[in-house]
């Protein structure tokens, strides 16, 4: 049987001290101690602190790169994919992942949380977890939702480790 893996989606411009590298350490280090690989975009800022969590228990981590960017990928990976553009990428992630963890990011991020909901939405993948950790997508989540109410079930919003690891293990 194959390890479960979570792709956490979410911003590159936290560094370490900041309240949201915390957060993301906090979810990479739950997710590794409960035996989660991660998946995610291989670079800094939470995706940095989501893989050192990760590794610090244990964990697998696999980061999904792009060859467009010119830097260099985090030290916490196992395993690096180098994709050839941002659309592979993204496809890669989505691919890789049996849920999703979005944390609070920028317009890349918002293009993942989009990509995911809709193919959940339009059932183009299976029914795997799309888990929103804290507020920060509230609002973009309840307009959104107003076009087609029914796509609201398919994100979960959760606000501490212990829900999220719940909602990732009730599926």
């Amino acid at each position: 049987m194959r390890t479960r893996t979570v792709t956490v989606f979410g911003s590159s411009k936290p560094k370490e001290g900041d309240p949201l590298y915390r957060s993301a350490h906090e979810v990479g280090l739950a997710l590794g101690k409960v035996g989660f690989a991660i998946c995610n975009g291989g670079y800094g800022g939470t995706m940095e602190a989501s893989a050192r969590g990760a590794k610090e228990a244990g964990g697998r981590v696999i980061g999904v790169t792009c060859n467009v960017f010119s830097r260099e990928p985090n030290p916490y990976n196992d395993q690096i994919i180098e994709t050839k553009d941002v659309f592979s990428r993204l496809e890669k992630l989505v691919d890789l992942g049996d849920a999703y963890i979005v944390l609070p990011g920028g317009t890349g991020t918002l293009v993942e949380l989009a990509m995911v909901w809709e193919l959940r939405a339009k059932r183009l993948i299976d029914e795997r977890p799309v888990i929103l950790y804290g507020d920060y997508w509230e609002q973009v989540i309840e307009t959104t939702a107003i076009e087609r109410p029914e796509s609201r079930k398919n994100i979960r919003i959760v606000h501490s480790i212990e829900q999220l690891l719940g909602d990732l293990n009730s599926d």
